[in-house]
């Protein structure tokens, strides 16, 4: 009996990949920088947007005030918009995506959903687009949707192994949020343990404490936030590497001495 390997989940990748591409080239040629914002369930990643976008903690304002990037959402949930639904009152253009179209829904964002967006993308009106996926510590990791940047946001109140656990969301991203610190001294959590795991997983990956209830660190956020455009377009700008010089054409061999007795 012949057994044949049946490669599903490499090629379910690189079918995922092929669209990420495509709505990478969508978003630039619409200049709008994509940040893919992945977490477990009740992370705060919602909560987080909220402050941010809201600038009601005290800070330098909302992150898509005067003088910042246009921010737009996708908001993806296996079902309901509750969360876009909060998102709504702050004016920024927000899309609701869901998953339930599959077995139980589907518990991350691919490529071809987030394609299946665009057309009620507002992206004239946008720099900056968070998507906001599914609450899931795996799948997110493991499918790209075109963008330019992740963000991986973890609470204290999940315990400080999760680097360990869970090391592709951590290794993926280009900066860890660590919210809810406010809970710091209630929970079983070691900070330093945490950066330690962490720095096992992700040798030198930017971490961020944060509190979406009271405010601490959400101007760096912003901040971080703002310059992913602004990173993108100076990437963009710096002309190819200039291609090495030609080599020089070998040197020509020396002429062979004249046989003696005269030339032949």
């Amino acid at each position: 009996m012949h057994r044949v390997k049946v490669r599903v989940v490499e090629d379910a990748l690189d079918a995922n990949n092929t669209i990420a591409r495509a709505n990478r080239a969508d978003f630039d040629r619409a200049g709008v920088t994509v940040v893919n914002l992945m977490s477990a369930p009740g992370a705060g990643k919602t909560t987080l947007l909220e402050r941010l976008l809201g600038g009601d903690d005290g800070g330098a304002g909302g992150l898509g005030g005067p003088g910042g990037p246009r921010v737009g959402v996708l908001e993806g949930d296996v079902q309901g918009s509750l969360d876009a639904d909060r998102l709504a009152h702050l004016h920024v253009p927000v899309v609701q995506l869901n998953t339930d179209s599959g077995f139980g829904g589907e518990c991350h964002l691919d490529a071809n959903m987030v394609r299946s967006a665009l057309p009620a993308l507002p992206l004239e009106q946008i720099d900056l687009l968070i998507v906001e996926n599914v609450g899931n510590l795996v799948c997110p990791a493991e499918f790209h949707v075109g963008e330019d940047a992740r963000i991986m946001v973890s609470s204290v109140a999940e315990g400080d192994d999760k680097p360990l656990k869970y090391p592709l969301m951590f290794r993926t991203c280009e900066l860890v949020v660590l919210n809810k610190v406010d809970l710091i001294e209630h929970v079983d959590f070691d900070l330093d343990r945490f950066a330690a795991r962490l720095d096992a997983v992700h040798p030198g990956v930017a971490l961020m404490p944060v509190s979406a209830r009271t405010g601490e660190g959400l101007d760096e956020l912003r901040a971080w936030l703002a310059s992913v455009p602004e990173r993108k377009a100076r990437a963009a700008a710096v002309p190819p590497a200039a291609a090495p010089p030609a080599a020089a054409p070998p040197a020509a061999a020396p002429a062979a001495p004249a046989p003696a007795g005269g030339a032949v």
